[in-house]
């Protein structure tokens, strides 16, 4: 079995350069298991980055400071300590009031991290209720973090004090989301087989409870204009959420095995999924259409196949900010970038024991965490997009398929313009 059709000679594929990396600390003596990196984040505004480094454990260290480190060190063996050293010989500058760094003791193992940043103007969907114990300011950036008892705790990034502990879940919490309006809107997505809407500008008040999937959910994803939501979990479940009334659009259907990660475009008008079938798909969420495929295994398994282990599980997923670029990750110990308009990847990188990874704010670096609590990173393919591309990007912003296809252009821009040309 191999990883790449026939027809493409692995030697000819770019090799990402690699960044840096975030070397983890040897494991407690008393502890075998839980030292996993399950997840990574990039604030909004590109100010921080979290990552679980297992052990209950989560890091905060200002992005810019350890870019600014790997330069110094170059890409060989950046450790923690001289990344968190070097932010704190450059916290006078300009910071005061927001400490460069945090370690931060969640008291259970996490699974999921989600950044949030509050827009002042984004009222609480609780109208009635006029005081709230909180009050979050323009400058507001807070951390959520899942954990493995099914809480959900809310951390000030710039104290690190913890502000709310979200209790309802009945097992661990797989991942988070915010939605990216600023309205402090969190959705978790849980083993116990719930999605749940919490409204933390009330105080962290559960507005409401998804019901659908029939066994675990493993990931959550908000379209960028808020209107959707996608989540995927086991038995092949890839579900579509309209998020003004809380129900179900539709269900996308085939995967061949469990579905572990989702992401939306830039633009909205695109939604990658990952699944243990090796595999990850591009679909039209507004009309359901499978639009692309990646395969990481060929030839491709037939259903009953890619329904077991098959050494190519795909991990995670993530696109990149520009919408021309999607980032996966495999068992296979190596790290894809994909073109939307090509079928095979046009940079890899190695990676062994690889769990999760996450584009930087402005799409320049991968970030994947692995099973022993570690961080690296790698270069991302560089393209100017063209002003082909720049305007679809901007036109499907703000309409949506449907809409689109209504318009009185010519049938080829019309398929440009649906990503199906």
């Amino acid at each position: 079995m191999a990883s790449f059709p026939p027809r493409v000679n692995e030697k000819e594929i770019v090799r990402s350069r690699t960044i840096g990396e975030l070397l983890a600390p040897a494991a407690p003596l008393d502890k075998k298991c839980g030292g996993e990196n399950w997840t990574v984040a990039f604030a909004p505004d590109g100010s921080y980055f979290a990552w679980s480094q297992g052990y209950r454990i989560v890091k905060l260290v200002p992005w810019s400071q350890c870019r600014k480190n790997f330069l110094l060190h170059g890409s060989k063996n950046v450790t923690n300590s001289s990344c968190l050293k070097l932010a704190r010989q450059n916290s006078n500058g300009g910071q005061k009031n927001k400490p460069p760094e945090h370690v931060i003791d969640c008291g259970d193992i996490v699974w999921s991290l989600a950044f949030g940043s509050s827009v002042p103007e984004k009222q609480s969907r609780c109208v009635n209720i006029e005081w709230h114990r909180f009050r979050f300011g323009q400058d507001q950036l807070l951390l959520a973090t899942g954990l493995n008892n099914g809480r959900i705790k809310i951390w000030d990034v710039y104290t690190g004090k913890l502000l709310l502990n979200l209790v309802d879940h009945i097992e661990m919490v797989r991942d988070l989301t915010f939605a990216p309006d600023g309205s402090l809107l969190l959705v978790s997505a849980s083993r116990d087989k719930t999605l749940r809407v919490w409204d933390l500008k009330d105080d962290g008040n559960m507005v409401k409870v998804l019901r659908a999937h029939q066994n675990w959910v493993y990931s959550c994803a908000f379209s960028p204009d808020c209107s959707m939501l996608c989540s995927v979990g086991a038995s092949k479940a890839v579900f579509l959420w309209n998020m003004d009334k809380y129900t179900m659009i539709r269900k996308l259907e085939g995967h061949h095995h469990d579905v572990v990660a989702c992401d939306f475009s830039p633009d909205g008008a695109l939604l990658a999924t990952a699944s243990y079938d090796t595999r990850v798909y591009v679909w039209d969420p507004h009309n359901g259409d499978l639009l692309m495929e990646f395969g990481h295994l060929f030839p491709s398994p037939t259903p009953i196949f890619a329904g077991g282990a098959n050494d190519r599980w795909v991990r995670a997923v993530s696109f990149s900010h520009d919408g021309l670029h999607v980032a996966s990750l495999a068992d296979d110990k190596m790290v894809r970038f994909w073109r939307i308009d090509e079928d095979c990847p046009v940079q890899v990188a190695p990676l062994s024991n690889g769990l999760c990874c996450a584009f930087s704010t402005d799409g320049s670096v991968l970030a994947a965490g692995t099973h022993d609590g570690s961080v690296y990173f790698w270069a991302t393919p560089r393209q100017v997009p063209s002003l082909q591309h720049i305007c679809r990007m901007s036109i499907r912003r703000v309409m949506s398929t449907q809409e689109v296809q209504k318009l009185p252009v010519p049938s080829k821009i019309l398929a440009f313009l649906s990503y199906r040309g």
